[in-house]
């Protein structure tokens, strides 16, 4: 088995994913209350002959429990970000699987940050010419700015161990 040169271990390692706050349990529990709601308020309806209400509040239930499932579905999106002294590598994967890599020498990189005063950091952006890749577009303005302080730290040690290694 052959060993990694010290200059490829990674000295920064981040998987960014979406953060849904309800969990499976939480999610069967609000559908069912909203089951259980629009049955209790259906029922008026059809015992005065008014039945098609009771189709459009099943149908109002179908809906958002569609809605939460293709929230859950995109929840399976990440970006994992790797940095040695020698490669910057950004790996994105869509809720579909579908995945591409980007590859920068960290040497060359910056680090852009777009920011409002009312909302916080907007935007994360690597940049190595004129290839730019947007990192953490999912998270927070908070989860962002925490991500991107620790990033910057890392590329900080990055170049400055590129340039005396």
């Amino acid at each position: 088995m052959t060993q990694a040169h010290p200059a490829e271990t990674p000295i920064f390692k981040a998987v960014l994913w979406p953060h849904r706050s309800l969990g499976p349990q939480g999610f069967q529990s609000l559908m069912l209350a909203i089951a259980i709601a629009s049955a209790f308020l259906s029922l008026p309806f059809f015992m005065i002959g008014a039945w098609p209400v009771v189709g459009f509040l099943g149908l109002d239930v179908l809906l958002v429990f569609l809605a939460f499932r293709w929230s859950y579905k995109t929840a399976r999106a990440r970006e994992e970000v790797s940095l040695s002294l020698l490669e910057l590598s950004v790996k994105k994967t869509s809720h579909w699987g579908a995945t591409s890599e980007f590859r920068f020498n960290p040497a060359w990189v910056r680090l852009d940050r777009e920011e409002d005063e009312e909302f916080g950091l907007t935007r994360l952006i690597i940049s190595e010419r004129r290839r730019v890749v947007d990192v953490g577009a999912f998270l927070a303005p908070v989860e962002r700015a925490d991500f991107a302080r620790a990033f910057a730290s890392a590329l900080n040690q990055a170049k400055r161990g590129a340039v005396f290694s």
